[in-house]
């Protein structure tokens, strides 16, 4: 059934892993589901706490599901991560990063550059091929007063096969092993949803954030007053979604279904 708002939704934000793929598999007809979205006359922006591909890759990911969008139309935790570095430091610097392409793409962009010593941060997102050896040397860093900035708290990530260890993970381990709480840059702190909201120049009360995650995705959005609608396709259940406080404004089994009820 149809939810009507009032004032009305004009413009989305969704989130991607759990919602819009599941790793390299496609959650449903995007194609077909981007086009509903464009004929009901919203505005979109994806806003993902993985920090793991660049913009271009993820247009280019889109792509291959049939689904064009322009580069302004997503922001990861990596890009929000950047552009916090640089208003801190704005003449760049050296940087340790645990973290894979799209960290260190966005984090040079901005004129951060990889070092193993006298660094400003040391910067952690997802990195699957992360060693011992690195998170040794990421401890020290810190240790010895290196900042601590996480992309995301997101403990878990969506795979195809199943749920795997996610940025949320690296972090504890580093806090434990150093002592140090990271500051977290990715959702649920508002920084990305504000930036989505402004490119779209539209208000909390007139944005849907759609995610999969209660405690980062839907908290965030709440937080803000938007809108919020979960889907069940990532790691969240019913019953979870149902006791969380407060209540989701929609709650469906994945994003077509939920597209269908607005």
């Amino acid at each position: 059934m149809a939810k009507k708002f009032s004032p009305p939704i004009r413009a989305l934000i969704l989130d991607m892993d759990g919602v819009i793929w599941r790793g390299e598999q496609p959650l449903g007809d995007l194609r077909v589901i981007f086009e509903q979205i464009n004929q009901r006359g919203y505005k979109v922006i994806l806003a993902t706490n993985n920090a793991t591909l660049s913009i271009g890759q993820y247009l280019d990911k889109l792509s291959n599901f049939g689904v064009k969008l322009e580069k302004w139309q997503v922001i990861n935790s990596a890009q929000a991560t950047a552009h916090y570095l640089k208003q801190r430091y704005p003449q760049g610097g050296k940087v340790f990063i645990v973290g894979e392409n799209g960290l260190q793409e966005a984090l040079k962009d901005q004129g951060f550059a990889q070092a193993e010593c006298n660094v400003l941060a040391v910067v952690t997102g997802l990195d699957r091929t992360m060693s011992y050896e690195k998170l040794s040397k990421a401890t020290k860093l810190i240790r010895s007063g290196a900042a601590f900035i996480g992309t995301n708290p997101d403990p878990t990530f969506p795979e195809k096969d199943g749920i795997a260890p996610g940025t949320g993970s690296i972090l504890a381990l580093l806090e434990a092993a150093s002592e140090v709480k990271p500051v977290i840059i990715g959702k649920p702190a508002p920084e990305m949803y504000r930036v989505a909201m402004d490119r779209m120049q539209v208000a909390p009360f007139e944005t849907l954030v759609i995610g999969d995650r209660l405690k980062t995705d839907i908290a965030g959005a709440q937080d803000l007053n938007c809108r919020t609608g979960l889907v069940l396709s990532g790691v969240t259940s019913e019953d979870e979604a149902l006791r969380w406080e407060p209540v989701p404004d929609l709650i469906a089994k994945d994003l077509t279904s939920l597209i269908g009820m607005l």
